[in-house]
């Protein structure tokens, strides 16, 4: 991993930034070193005063391999990336919640706080702190192997910290600061800071061209509807239909992490993908074990883009430690206590004594050369656990049936997953009854790219878009039951659009189920289900993702429907509508029209109006005066007995 040739900090840029253009994309930079007596150590945190001293420390825990890559007895650099995301817990300059304001939150939107049989007209979903509950932290950490050096080595990491999960962003920023950084110093992220300042703001689910240096990034982001929310919806995010038809153009990404490579993480296990598509969409605890910080993260990054374009709302902790604070709350449950719904990604077997009482446990990976993890030698199962061989990828995941088969999954089974305290094993354990039957017609088009680099790494993109693609046809039939519940309905072409919208239809959890049981889910689900699917649902709707989806569907779906009746407004003849309305007629559209008034005029107050508000602001007095117009005198002295309406009609008139 090196910076590219060509990439040359500019001699006339000014290392100056403009701090609140920097925030739109990254929080801090920090660099951390490993001190042999003092532990971590933060050497460098720009710009200064970004963290408080509690998250410096938190970060500067989770910024390290829990062990030494172990190299051959010669000099040598081993650089690797990977990214951790914690909980911001105090009060920041970014964010003026406090701890207490988040708990309060969280159990306000929790499934258990939501009455899932009385879900309304309106679904409020104004959070203005979800964007400061977690930051991701992308590591470029340099271990260096010397013998002169005490311990035989040292090691530094450079931390891009983000309240934003843009991995496709700065992954590549990485490959170039890290090494930079190594190079020049401080003034690397100092320069690097002035350059991203300069960026344009995020715009959610494009592709972007980002200058730095004499180089572009060129990235996707994730869209609007996969990013926590800030202050309510994004106005990026549009009401696309629930079951939307497969993109053509596949680097359009429909989730988070849509550059994860699903493939590679998970190789050896690639038939239980889809077992694992199921926990993570019902928002089962998973432990995800693997020998090195960025393989766990970039298994726990393919198990979140599995389920797009679903909001993912489970806790995903892609790099987790000992050291991180909610540890020692998760290490007190006790045996029989319901574990919480997260994927944590972990590299430290002590979690597998720590966190017995976790249903689900996945083994990925493969430890690096003279590692002493011991890997395993070829062997395979048919079971809900299977390693990887070294043989094509026929051999690996779809082997027929035999004994040996039968009792190497029996054996493991029987083991248990701290058998991988003495030797590594790609493998999975849990007892959930699967649903979902894997597809071998997907499996079957994956190809084996054998043993070298560059056409291992096209043919995993190959693989990937095979996968993601069928991930996402998978995941957006399932949730297409949903669709009614998010319809809408534009003014019919001649009538008046002076009235309020039909409210979006009511939704009941068990009338839900009770018309799904009777009308199916779908072809396309009914071929890959089982014949419990319909419990599948249920779990689904107790589980912790469906409700904040639900509710930023609704809220989305209403939105374009405001959008749509705003606009019918806009184009309506209100001398033809009021010729067609008898004399009751006209005073209901002078209510409407005068509530829908004060509506506009509030989003008239400093810093709220647009052009499209003012103009609607202006069309609206226009009509409501015309239906006053059109009024009896006996109606119109009976509106104007009202002071506030009767100043209001004044101030048109003027």
């Amino acid at each position: 991993m090196s910076r590219s040739p060509s990439f040359k900090v500019k001699e006339e840029l000014s290392p100056s930034h403009d701090l609140e253009s920097l925030q739109r994309w990254i929080v801090a930079f920090c660099a951390i070193r490993f001190d042999l007596e003092q532990g971590q150590l933060v050497e460098v945190c720009y710009p200064p005063g970004s963290l408080t001293n509690d998250e410096e420390l938190e970060i500067a825990y989770s910024s390290f391999p829990d062990s030494i890559s172990q190299q051959q007895n010669r000099p040598s650099i081993h650089d690797c990336i990977f990214f951790f995301r914690f909980r911001r817990h105090l009060k920041s300059q970014s964010s003026n919640a406090t701890h207490s304001e988040i708990t309060e939150l969280d159990k306000e939107f929790s499934p258990q706080a939501i009455d899932k049989n009385n879900v309304g007209k309106e679904l409020s979903i104004t959070s203005s702190v979800d964007v400061s509950k977690y930051m991701y932290g992308f590591v470029f950490n340099r271990q260096r192997h010397d013998e002169r050096l005490k311990r035989g080595g040292e090691q530094k990491s450079v931390v891009i910290l983000s309240h934003s999960p843009y991995s496709s962003v700065f992954r590549p920023l990485l490959q170039i600061i890290g090494p930079l950084y190594f190079d020049i110093g401080k003034v690397a992220l100092e320069h690097i800071a002035a350059y991203v300042s300069t960026w344009p703001a995020p715009v959610p689910g494009k592709l972007m061209g980002l200058p730095i240096g004499n180089e572009t990034l060129k990235v996707n982001l994730p869209p609007a509807h996969s990013l926590p929310m800030e202050n309510g919806l994004s106005i990026d995010e549009s009401a696309s239909p629930v079951a939307p038809l497969l993109p053509n153009n596949q680097s359009i990404p429909q989730g988070l992490f849509h550059d994860a490579d699903i493939f590679g993480a998970f190789r050896g296990i690639l038939l239980q993908l889809w077992l694992l598509w199921e926990l993570l969409l019902i928002g089962e605890p998973i432990l995800v074990i693997a020998p090195t910080p960025p393989q766990c993260c970039e298994a726990v990054a393919s198990l979140v883009s599995l389920v797009a374009p679903l909001l993912c709302s489970v806790d995903f902790r892609p790099y987790f430690t000992i050291h991180d604070p909610e540890f020692a709350q998760l290490n007190s449950i006790q045996e029989g206590e319901t574990f919480p719904p997260m994927v944590l990604g972990v590299t430290n077997l002590f979690f597998l004594k720590a966190f017995r009482n976790i249903p689900h446990i996945v083994s990925v990976g493969s430890p690096h050369p003279g590692s002493n993890r011991v890997a395993l030698s070829t062997r395979s199962s048919t079971g809900r656990v299977s390693s990887r061989p070294e043989g094509g990828l026929q051999q690996h995941s779809l082997q027929k049936f035999s004994p040996s088969s039968l009792l190497n999954a029996m054996k493991l089974r029987r083991d248990g997953p701290l058998c991988l305290m003495t030797e590594h094993k790609e493998a999975i354990w849990t007892t959930h009854p699967a649903t979902t039957k894997p597809d071998t017609s997907i499996l079957n088009r994956l190809i084996d790219a054998g043993m070298s680099p560059r056409v291992e790494e096209s043919m995993s993109v190959v693989n990937n878009e095979i996968l993601r693609r069928h991930f996402l046809e998978l995941t957006t039939n399932f949730l297409a039951p949903f669709g009614p519940y998010f319809r809408i309905t534009a003014p019919l072409e001649g009538s008046s659009p002076y009235a309020d919208p039909p409210s979006l239809p009511p939704f009941s959890a068990d009338e839900f189920l009770s018309c799904l049981s009777a009308r199916g889910p779908g072809k396309f689900i009914l071929k890959r289900m089982k014949s419990n699917w319909l419990n599948f649902y249920r779990r689904f709707l107790n589980g912790p993702n469906f409700m904040p989806w639900f509710q930023r569907r609704r809220a989305v779906a209403e939105r374009e429907q405001d959008r749509l009746w705003r606009h019918a407004r806009m184009k309506a003849d209100i001398g033809q509508l009021i010729s067609k309305m008898s004399e009751l007629e006209i005073v209901d559209s002078f209510n409407v029209i005068e509530k829908l008034l004060h509506t506009e005029l509030q989003l008239q107050q400093p810093g709220n109006g647009s052009i499209d508000s003012r103009e609607t602001c202006e069309k609206l007095k226009r009509d409501l005066q015309a239906v006053f117009n059109a009024l009896t005198k006996d109606m119109q002295q009976l509106m104007l007995s009202n002071p506030e309406r009767a100043s209001l009609l004044q101030s048109i008139a003027n």
